[in-house]
């Protein structure tokens, strides 16, 4: 274009012949009031229903995406947009682009992405009939809730369809998803990167489509729910371990030496099996936790942890294999103990079978605990070297 663009409202577009003539004159609206030059780009995902000639009618870009999905329909217009600053949402008459002021002051404020608020928490309204009880009561909060939760957004509603950026973030964002996730992921990646986002409140109306829309409640919220524990090692894998190990391991010190009641129930020699079980599988949790964050880190997935490099110096290779074999070796004590007593019965039955199976089940949990702290920590290692190559940048590396 002949002169720069500040602004481009880019709209995803699947057969919205019915409301996207009215998109169009809203966002023309919005503009006009913004005070700043603009665009507007319709990101068409290979309608069928004429959409691309009411875009080309109204004299806005007409930008065609091959590639199927929601996300790749953003990708798409987002490379195709002249503006610095781009504003998102759908084209089924949802949301009012016509008061999109507010995002263009907190562009101009140095916001780098721009979240729209629906939710009451974030000052939002949602118009009678604009959105299915299981989405505004359980999906919406729900899954804002665990992404401020698990990634300290300070966005109220994670999953707004009305949202913008400037078009420098969205390049360091690096969004990789093309589906429904691309709303999470861009949020996830603009928390854990650390740009500047704030939010602003606006309504959802009900849409003007006579058709059901694209999004599966149950199916897309599961989707994204996924995204954000798969990103997420801390929830989804180390917490989990934490927890089961701490309970297996007080059960199991609580039973070796005997039963014990609490209330009406007596806990025996059984529960001592499933506790030392959780603790193997508590382990287990905690080390792919790590697993999962050193190779996301080499990958590039997840941004360089100061507390996982703290880590790496002071629990070594070195370290973690002399803690195995320590946990080792008091297991087959243990064990060396048990066939000790078991030759004094001249390797026949013993007399209490209880008391036989206190000593032989932390032994065998011990011993494998000991094993996966060894080759746990070869494993870490060996992910961890591409971590520990790459420099961050202005550091020498020494």
């Amino acid at each position: 274009m002949s002169e720069p663009v500040d602004l481009t409202i880019l709209m995803p577009c699947l057969n919205e012949a019915e409301t996207l003539a009215r998109c169009i004159e809203k966002a023309k609206v919005g503009l006009q009031r913004s005070g700043v030059r603009g665009e507007i780009v319709i990101a068409d995902n290979g309608s069928t229903d004429g959409s691309q000639a009411i875009a080309q009618n109204a004299g806005v870009r007409l930008v065609p995406v091959k590639e199927k999905g929601y996300g790749s329909a953003l990708i798409g217009g987002v490379r195709a947009a002249a503006g610095k600053w781009i504003i998102m949402g759908d084209a089924d008459d949802s949301y009012d682009f016509s008061d999109v002021a507010g995002f263009v002051q907190k562009f101009q404020a140095g916001d780098e992405l721009v979240m729209g608020c629906r939710l009451p928490a974030g000052g939002g309204t949602i118009s009678p009939g604009a959105m299915p009880w299981k989405n505004r009561w359980l999906g919406n909060p729900v899954l804002s809730f665990i992404g401020r939760l698990f990634f300290k957004c300070p966005a109220h509603d994670f999953h707004s369809g009305l949202r913008g950026f400037t078009k420098t973030a969205f390049e360091k964002m690096d969004l990789q998803t093309t589906g429904m996730e691309f709303a999470s992921e861009m949020v996830i990646k603009s928390t854990l990167k650390g740009l500047k986002i704030s939010e602003v409140p606006v309504t959802l109306h009900k849409d003007g489509r006579s058709r059901p829309p694209h999004l599966k409640p149950w199916r897309d919220g599961w989707r994204h729910l996924r995204f954000m524990l798969l990103f997420s090692p801390r929830w989804l894998f180390l917490v989990p371990g934490l927890v089961l190990s701490a309970l297996g391991m007080l059960f199991a010190a609580a039973l070796a030496f005997g039963n014990f009641r609490l209330g009406q129930v007596e806990f025996n020699v059984g529960t001592l099996i499933v506790a030392c079980m959780t603790v193997i599988v508590g382990f287990q949790l905690v080390a792919f936790a790590f697993f999962t964050k050193v190779f996301a880190i080499a990958e590039g997935l997840l941004p360089d942890d100061p507390k996982l490099t703290r880590v790496f110096k002071i629990f070594t290779l070195e370290k973690g294999i002399l803690l195995g074999l320590l946990v080792l070796l008091g297991g087959i004590f243990l064990l060396a103990q048990s066939v000790w007593i078991w030759r004094q019965a001249s390797y026949g039955i013993l007399p209490s079978m209880e008391d036989n199976l206190r000593r032989l089940i932390p032994a065998t949990t011990l011993v494998v605990l000991g094993i996966q702290t060894i080759f746990s920590s070869f494993f870490m290692s060996t992910l961890g070297l591409k971590t520990a190559t790459r420099k961050p940048p202005g550091v020498d590396g020494n």
